[in-house]
């Protein structure tokens, strides 16, 4: 069953913002950054500095979470 975006605050490089992402992502991201042992904030600015100008950070987070899964 969809359930509604969770909105989160993220420190990237200092700066502060917030992405809302659904309550499966935010808890695959964790997961994930938890594998690669690093903070969420970390893995969040990896992604951002990776991403077009074209893509949301939202949208590269999701991005991102559902290619880490279906590589394995």
């Amino acid at each position: 069953m969809p359930t509604r975006p969770q909105k989160h605050s993220l420190t990237l490089n200092g700066h502060r913002t917030s992405v809302s992402l659904e309550p499966e992502f935010w808890d695959a991201f964790r997961e994930i950054a938890a594998e690669k042992s690093q903070p969420i904030n970390a893995l969040a600015a990896e992604i951002d500095a990776s991403r077009g100008m074209e893509i949301g950070l939202a949208s590269a987070i999701r991005v991102f979470v559902l290619l880490h899964y279906q590589s394995k």
